[in-house]
């Protein structure tokens, strides 16, 4: 059984989050999906819109997805030691900066495969957050 992960704060949930977790879920049987905490996003500077209850819940009711699981830390492989996953998947975004080179040389060694999707242009959490601000600010 190829056991896949990702991970995500999943704010604002769009068609890129969906093409994410369909295209990861034909790539292996069983999908386990991190949803990072409110706790998390904010030490990167950041707020959710949307609380982590209910984007974990949002999550869980994908049918492309199998589990849910709390994403508390950015260390990907202390999530690997809890799941055993064979395939991580990740926005391709990531690919090639120095933090993703050197995890993919250390899932390498540890027989787990690295999948890059393609970044959804046109449509980010970012971007939606941006154009609500604006919407916003012209009321």
């Amino acid at each position: 059984m190829i056991i896949g992960y990702t991970a995500g704060v999943f704010d604002l949930f769009h068609i890129g989050h969906l093409n994410l977790l369909r295209n990861a879920r034909s790539l292996c049987d069983r999908l386990i999906v991190g949803v990072t905490t409110d706790e998390l996003v904010a030490h990167k500077s950041k707020k959710a819109v949307i609380p982590f209850a209910e984007r974990m819940e949002i999550i869980r009711s994908i049918q492309h997805v199998d589990a849910v699981v709390p994403q508390e830390s950015l260390d990907k492989y202390a999530m690997w030691e809890k799941l055993r996953f064979n395939i991580m998947f990740v926005g391709d975004d990531w690919f090639q900066t120095a933090k993703w080179k050197e995890l993919d040389k250390q899932f390498a060694d540890l027989g787990v495969r690295i999948v890059y999707f393609p970044y959804t242009k046109g449509t980010s959490s970012t971007l939606l957050n941006q154009v609500l601000i604006k919407l916003r600010n012209e009321e």
